[in-house]
């Protein structure tokens, strides 16, 4: 899991938002829903990451979307030490 979630992240770190997100919307975890959020939060898709943080259990984030994505990536790798 750990492996594709870091895949996902890169893959939006080089501009390829649609292979991020074909990543995430295939795994089942939080930190998957985080990621699918925050994509479409970036996207400029509001409703839909919403509802992605909502099943993250995460509040809507308001981060500049790389502050956000660092967050993410600390998270992953304090999580999958």
């Amino acid at each position: 899991m750990r492996d594709e979630l870091l895949t996902a992240l890169a893959e939006d770190s080089l501009g390829n938002w649609a292979a991020a997100h074909n990543i995430v919307q295939k795994l089942d975890s939080m930190e998957a829903c985080w990621i699918h959020a925050y994509l479409h939060r970036k996207e400029g898709d509001v409703d839909n990451s919403k509802y992605w943080y909502e099943q993250a259990g995460k509040p809507f984030s308001e981060k500049p979307p790389e502050e956000e994505w660092l967050d993410i990536k600390t998270y992953i790798d304090q999580r999958y030490e």
